[in-house]
């Protein structure tokens, strides 16, 4: 059995890191009240790249975006590591002056549910037109011009018209190109999509998807899509960060992960997603453990059929291989 000194020795072995990252998360933790929600996340965004973090609900998927996002700064919340993005050093110490430069202008998010991220007291056009006047200096006119065809090019009919209208009196599926049109307003270099189709008609989701590719394509932007549907990772994201109880346990190329998943976490998600020609549907029996409630050793050992004396009782290290970052005692 492996001693608890050669465990924490496998801890120096290299992750795969990105040549020219644009965001770079190096063990970021975070704890609310005491009470771990982040352990140690490690992970690189390529610049033009589409990332997806992928897991169950309470993986920490969303927490992440909000840390890229800087809006998790609160005396309750406690945040370790370091988080560089383009030029920046560490975000985690910057002041909240120095987030104000870069939120909105370089890093933008389109929420999960448009009808809570919208306000519901002022226009369309009063909130699309803000950042261009306080970022950009846009005067009334140009905010005008450029607000119609931001509109415009999120795909919203009338665009004009909409400006004068309140959120409430458009559908979920026009809430979410506005919410989209604002987050491009001053063309960001990273873009974070929190489940940007939960809340949306099935029929509305594929093309949001499209338009959020479309558009972060045209500006060779990089993105971060928090999504639940591993298929559709598999089709928008050009690398899978795969996150466990807020660990990450497999990420890599898309491609690589899904084909040949090396975590047992991964293998199970995979088992989840329906396919046409079969009613298999194997989902991993439990659910995530309690924030406050962590198991010993690998988070995930209690559901997992490889399970061992060593899972139970050591936590593995984030480590390079076979062309993948991936945390396991019994990979394959």
């Amino acid at each position: 059995m492996m001693t608890q000194q050669s465990a924490r020795q496998t801890n120096v072995l290299p992750l795969t890191r990105h040549r020219d990252p644009l965001l770079s998360f190096a063990d970021i933790s975070l704890a609310r009240n005491g009470h771990s929600v982040l352990d140690r996340v490690s992970f690189d965004l390529g610049r033009g790249e589409t990332l997806g973090l992928v897991g169950e609900s309470g993986a920490g998927k969303s927490t992440i975006a909000l840390v890229a996002m800087g809006l998790l700064r609160s005396p309750a919340v406690t945040l370790e590591g370091r988080m560089q993005f383009a030029e920046h050093g560490n975000l985690l110490a910057e002041p909240e002056a120095g987030w104000a430069t870069l939120r909105g202008r370089r890093i933008a998010m389109i929420f999960q549910d448009p009808a809570s991220a919208l306000n519901p007291c002022f226009t369309v056009g009063r909130q699309l037109g803000d950042p261009l006047r306080r970022l950009l200096g846009f005067d009334q006119a140009a905010t005008r011009r450029r607000s119609i065809e931001l509109l415009e090019s999120a795909g919203l009919n009338d665009a004009e018209a909409r400006l004068a209208a309140f959120p409430h009196e458009l559908s979920g599926g026009m809430q979410q190109r506005v919410m989209i049109a604002i987050a491009l307003a001053c063309n960001p270099e990273l873009l974070l999509a929190d489940e940007p189709t939960s809340a949306l008609d099935v029929t509305i989701q594929a093309q949001i998807m499209q338009l959020i590719l479309s558009q972060v394509r045209a500006r060779n932007a990089s993105c971060i899509f928090v999504l639940h549907d591993l298929a559709l990772a598999s089709q928008v994201c050009d690398r899978i960060v795969v996150l466990y109880a807020g660990q990450v346990v497999e990420s890599g190329p898309a491609e690589s992960v899904l084909r040949r998943s090396l975590h047992p976490y991964t293998n199970a998600l995979k088992s989840c997603v329906i396919e046409l020609d079969t009613e298999t549907l194997t989902p991993p029996e439990g659910g995530l453990p309690a924030i406050g409630a962590m198991p010993a050793g690998c988070r995930f050992a209690p559901r997992c059929s490889r399970a061992t004396a060593l899972c139970a009782s050591q936590t593995p290290p984030l480590r390079a291989l076979e062309g993948r970052d991936i945390a396991c005692w019994h990979p394959g």
